[in-house]
């Protein structure tokens, strides 16, 4: 193996292996990379900051991108695969993180404010290290029919609530459920149960209704809980039961399995019923 491969595989040990102590502390290192990153973006939106803690903001946040910069371009380097990475969901986020600084370095922040916005995704990048979030994507294979149901359901009722709304309460109160589209604000806090109080119904059909609505709400927030927690304690007692016993190939060389007889061994014959020990130690000295 040349140098070059050896350098390669050994950093793609530490970006891709968490359970090293190199890749771990590598893991930790980026994640606490990551929450300053979006510490330094609240602090930024202080009013009244000092001059001198903005050049301090603002040099924390190139050693950061200097930083994550690297990680994509190592990762790049080590990938097999780099079409596959670039375009990969990691590999998109990790290059949203970084791509906003460039754009607007040299640029006036007050025309692309927006862009600075951008700088949120590095959030995404804790998605890379949480290895309890990969049970979320085993979750959402198991119940994507059930949720899909329940979301085209919801969709539904929310409709359905907010044309009944509008006919028992648009005599009433023109201004604030004047079409049924201006209802479906009504329709959502009330079948999410929020109820912010800003529009509510003042005639008894609509009170009765809106009785009605609140238990459909809270069935709609009860199903896909009732989903996730039953996927999640599917999966995790999925992984309690894997086996964990050792492979062959952990076997020492020359190692046989357990109740394996020598080779050339013969088997112990058996003796027949109500044969005695002395019957048994004769045949044998015979």
């Amino acid at each position: 193996m040349s140098a070059k491969s050896s350098i390669r595989q050994r950093l793609r040990d530490v970006l891709e292996d968490p359970t090293s102590r190199v890749g771990r502390a590598f893991e930790l290192f980026i994640q606490a990379l990551i929450v300053v990153s979006l510490v330094t973006f609240s602090v930024e939106t202080l009013p009244d900051l000092e001059p001198q803690t903005r050049v301090v903001l603002r040099w924390l946040e190139v050693v950061i991108v200097t930083i994550f910069t690297l990680e994509y371009v190592a990762r790049l380097w080590v990938t097999e695969d780099r079409p596959g990475f670039v375009f990969s969901f990691y590999g998109l986020i990790d290059l949203a993180a970084i791509l906003p600084f460039y754009l607007t370095m040299g640029v006036d922040l007050r025309s692309v404010r927006i862009l600075r916005l951008l700088r949120l995704l590095r959030m995404l990048k804790l998605f890379r290290y949480g290895r309890a979030l990969d049970r979320f994507h085993l979750i959402w294979v198991k119940i994507r029919t059930e949720m899909t149901l329940v979301l085209i359901a919801s969709v539904a009722i929310v409709y359905l609530s907010a044309v009944g709304i509008y006919f028992f309460e648009n005599e009433a109160q023109p201004e604030q459920f004047s079409s049924v589209f201006s209802s479906m604000w009504w329709a959502i806090a009330t079948l999410t149960t929020v109820g912010y109080g800003d529009v509510y119904p003042v005639t008894v059909g609509g009170r009765v209704f809106t009785t009605a609505i609140l238990f459909v709400g809270l069935g709609i927030i009860a199903i896909p809980s009732g989903l996730i927690a039953s996927a999640l304690t599917e999966v995790m007692n999925e992984e309690h039961d894997a086996p964990d016993a050792p492979s062959p190939e952990a076997q020492p060389a020359g190692a046989q399995p357990a109740g394996a007889q020598p080779a050339g061994a013969q088997p112990a014959r058996a003796q027949p019923a109500g044969a005695s020990g002395e019957d048994a130690d004769t045949d044998v000295t015979a």
